[in-house]
């Protein structure tokens, strides 16, 4: 680029000197301009400074007559046009600075530099080819917006309206890696806001519908893409216009103003109204308070290698008078940013979500109104990136779907604050405690994440709800929080064993550390509380919809009904009279092994007299076989059974050869162990079952709702299947899911499992969706 340079060239330009100082220490004249280094440079310092690589390809021009350079200190960024940078007019000879006429009332009208010398350079000659290079510059910016078109982004129910992020790149109509920024406006109905975009960003084009009407034209948030200043401008429905909808469509306005950059506050009125500086500290508020911990976790949950700012955008009012004189005209000594502040104090809003707040005015003594001054407003905000970085369209759609997808869901008019235009219940969880009646403090949608309600305040007790919970004491004291949960038999308990055991001591608590730590009637009279002995208690809160504390330690009596329609079943399909029938049940279930199945046994084995209804089938203890009464009326001791040393009854055959011992094996007799015992203890208490015996004269469906755990969904009120919505009938059953209460149709709750929770810690039956729950249920 560089050339050696004819005497003739020099002194062409006697006042402006090398600003390098790079190989002529700032003694000789320039010759050269260098765009990239911005700076003025003579022929030495060009030739060395352009001989490092990285500085090699840079474009510089060797200046001509009456050349003017550029402002050294505002590098343009004040410009009419974006990348349009601002000829100096002077020259300071003290600070050796080039000055645009702006930048020398800012830098130089006051204190000791009002007195430097200056040299004024001569722009009179450049006037008319910089006009001329202005106006190719604007005719090439107006080109490449002339295909731009907006499209709604959000409707006015808060829908979402592009359906990914590949989609939302191609309806903007730019690249998927190139970086943007988020420019919104906000205003109320009528003030000319698309008016603002369009002529701000577009150069006059309708991108943004405008209409002279009275109803509004904009509904929703609209979208598009200004390829001149590389963002996104959105633009946004009027305040105090919406009369269906109006919570959620404010609530809509803040969703827009956390992921823009910068905010224009567009307002028409002579004065600035109270309503502007409540409107932004109250989203300052709601920002601070519900979208910065989400922006936080949308980083995190999304992987998104650039940050989401927990600092809130750039703010500038922008305010247009016609009759009255703009803010801080009668106040010369103070900026109006200072006054806007005051008036914020005032009201009780602290607007301190915003990084910054500016106030940008325009006076319209004649139409059109002047939008130059917003303009560069706005380019010298967008080109600070020490707050607010740009980032990828896809970074943007996926920060605006996270807000979405948390902060939806209608409103109830009834919760609405109205003294503030975004109160907490436009993002928090709306459930109350169906106990005490308190809020949710947790924000909207939050159970999707699995995360479970919460309050501010304690609970209080409810016998409706039963809402005090137990935590085992002993655990405690180490340091862990165990729920513990009373039921009628611990876990290692088989069925009918935990009910016998029911019958006999009453309820258990069982901890998993700690294993079963009490028992209600563990000893004949002294029985202390387990409050007062083995376990904590507390008062949670209730909320619609969960599961709740309703331990139920008494669905023994479900329990047994379970067995009760078996039973009947049995009844029906054996002919039996209800007294036969619950014996012979209850004697198969908690028969040894080697037993032989009442429903098997139709005659003697010995004698071979067939059995009729009232007649006893009697099992030899020796061989398991059915016997009458009269072949099995002798006893013996059995110990080879497990019977121990006590007599029991045995069959003439076996009785016979009681000198001979039973060829039994050792794996047999660990098999026969556990129902063993429980045969022991069913015939102990088979008198006291058998008292309940007769219920099954009783209708089933009167002892179903008798029985019924109090978080089973009453009979009555179950018209068709919560799972296949299939109506129930005479020939469709209806089934109680053991873990959500729901009822449900064969079909769709034939699976088995444990619900240790309610208290069932043998497989039960539950529906098709808490199977596919994980864990324990």
């Amino acid at each position: 680029m560089s050339a050696q340079t004819s005497p003739a060239e020099k002194g062409l330009n006697p006042g402006l000197m090398c600003q390098e100082s790079y190989a002529c220490s700032g003694t000789d004249e320039a010759i050269f301009e260098c765009d990239e280094c911005c700076s003025l440079q003579c022929l030495r310092c060009e030739e060395e400074l352009h001989r490092q690589e990285r500085l090699r390809n840079h474009e510089r021009i060797r200046l001509k007559p009456g050349h003017v350079p550029y402002c050294d200190l505002c590098k343009g960024l004040s410009g009419h046009l974006p990348g349009v940078r601002q000829r100096a007019i002077v020259r300071c000879q003290t600070c050796k600075i080039n000055l645009c006429l702006e930048c020398q009332k800012r830098t130089h009208s006051g204190g000791n530099k009002r007195r430097h010398p200056v040299t004024v350079y001569n722009v009179s000659n450049l006037q008319g080819s910089l006009e001329a290079e202005e106006m190719d510059e604007e005719t090439k910016r107006k080109k490449m917006t002339e295909k731009v078109v907006s499209f709604l982004l959000v409707d006015e129910n808060e829908e979402v309206q592009v359906t990914n992020e590949e989609d939302f790149i191609r309806k903007l109509d730019c690249k998927p890696d190139q970086h943007l920024k988020v420019v919104s406006i906000f205003g109320n109905t009528g003030d000319g806001k698309s008016h603002t975009l369009n002529h701000t960003f577009f150069y006059g084009r309708e991108v943004f519908k405008t209409s002279p009407t009275q109803e509004s034209c904009t509904v929703g948030v609209w979208a598009a893409y200004d390829p001149v200043h590389k963002v996104a401008v959105i633009d946004t429905e009027g305040l105090l216009g919406a009369t269906v909808n109006l919570s959620q469509r404010t609530r809509l306005l803040l969703k827009v103003l956390a992921i823009s950059d910068l905010v224009i506050y567009r307002t028409h009125a002579d004065r600035l109204h109270n309503d502007l500086f409540k409107f932004l500290g109250d989203a300052s508020e709601a920002y601070l308070k519900h979208f910065t911990k989400e922006l936080k976790a949308t980083t995190a949950r999304c992987g998104l290698d650039v940050p989401l700012s927990t600092l809130g955008p750039a703010v500038i009012i922008f305010h247009e008078t016609v009759h009255t004189q703009l803010l801080g005209s009668d106040h010369p000594s103070e900026v109006p940013e200072k006054l806007i502040q005051d008036r914020f104090r005032k009201l009780g809003r602290f607007p301190e979500a915003f990084s910054s707040i500016h106030y940008k005015g325009t006076r319209t003594y004649n139409p059109p109104t002047d939008f130059s001054g917003l303009r560069r407003a706005l380019e010298q905000l967008l080109e600070n990136n020490t707050t607010r970085s740009p980032r990828h369209p896809g970074v943007i759609f996926k920060a605006l779907k996270a807000l979405s997808d948390r902060f939806s869901g209608e409103i109830p008019d009834d919760q609405m604050a109205h003294s503030s235009f975004f109160p907490d219940e436009y993002f928090t969880c709306s459930s109350l405690c169906l106990s005490c009646g308190v809020g949710c403090k947790n924000s909207m949608n939050h159970g999707k994440e699995g995360v479970p309600h919460e309050a501010k305040s304690r609970c209080r007790y409810s016998h409706q709800y039963d809402n005090r919970v137990y935590t085992c004491k002993a655990c405690y004291e180490r340091g862990e929080e165990v729920s513990v949960v009373p039921k009628t038999s611990a876990s290692t308990d088989s069925p009918w064993m935990g009910l016998a055991k029911y019958a006999w001591s009453g309820y258990v608590i069982e901890c998993p550390n700690c294993g079963v730590v009490y028992r209600s009637r563990q000893y004949w009279f002294g029985n202390q509380d387990p409050v007062d002995t083995v376990v904590r208690t507390e008062i949670v809160h209730v909320w619609p919809g969960t599961d709740g504390f309703l331990k139920d330690n008494n669905n023994a009596a479900q329990r047994l009904l379970d067995g009760m329609n078996f039973m009947a079943q049995s009844v029906s399909e054996l002919s039996l009279g209800p007294t036969k029938a619950v014996t012979s049940w209850l004697t198969d279930q908690i028969a040894p092994a080697y037993w032989r199945p009442n429903s098997q046994i139709l005659s003697c084995n010995k004698c071979a007299t067939s059995f009729k209804d009232n007649d006893t089938k009697h099992h030899c203890r020796a061989c398991g076989e059915g016997f009458c009464d009269g072949c099995s009326s002798k006893t013996r001791p059995v110990p080879e059974r497990g019977w121990g040393p006590a007599p029991v009854r045995v069959c003439d055959n076996c009785y016979e050869a009681r000198n001979v011992q039973l060829a039994i094996t050792e794996a047999q007799v660990d098999d026969e162990g556990g129902t063993l015992i429980a045969r022991k203890v069913g015939e102990a208490v088979q008198n006291t079952l058998g008292a309940v015996v007769t219920a099954i004269d009783i209708p089933l469906g009167l002892v179903k709702d008798a029985a019924r755990p109090a978080y089973w969904v009453p009979d009555h009120e179950i018209l068709h299947c919560h799972n296949c919505r299939k109506e129930f009938s005479i020939k469709l059953s209806k089934h109680h899911c053991r873990a959500c209460g729901q009822g449900f149709c064969d079909e769709c709750s034939h699976d088995r499992r444990a619900v240790p929770s309610r208290g069932w810690d043998h497989p039960v039956r539950v529906c098709f969706n808490c199977n596919k729950k994980p864990g324990d249920l």
